[in-house]
């Protein structure tokens, strides 16, 4: 295969391959970041998170929650596309890889760290 059939548009998420275009990465859009940022932001304000990581991989897009950036993640909302028709594509995964919530709708998915929320400001 020579370089030229071969080549990563930066940025978009496609490779093109001759006349073949496929899209590898899943990425979260402005709307679904958003909702998630707005529970991080008061969980924050709650003193029980403090960092955050964002993978764009090729099946599926992870926002990582960390109590202390050197440590394992706490919770994980994925978003896998693939599962939309069957499962729903979003899942909130715990430390230890169980999975706690799984849905189609983010905004309700998100309603688990509500109680975490009420909890911390007691």
């Amino acid at each position: 295969m020579d370089e030229a059939s071969y080549i990563p548009i930066v940025g978009s998420g496609t490779v093109r391959s001759g006349n073949k275009r496929a899209d590898t990465t899943v990425y979260f859009n402005r709307l679904e970041l958003t909702k998630i940022l707005n529970i991080y932001g008061r969980m924050v304000a709650a003193g029980e998170w403090r960092d955050y990581a964002i993978d764009h991989l090729r099946d599926e897009a992870i926002f990582s929650i960390f109590r202390r950036a050197s440590e394992m993640p706490l919770y994980r909302v994925i978003k896998e596309p693939a599962l939309a028709k069957q499962q729903g594509m979003w899942r909130i995964m715990g430390m230890d890889g169980q999975i706690l919530k799984r849905g189609k709708d983010l905004g309700q998915l998100l309603k688990y760290f509500d109680r975490q929320l009420v909890r911390a400001v007691d």
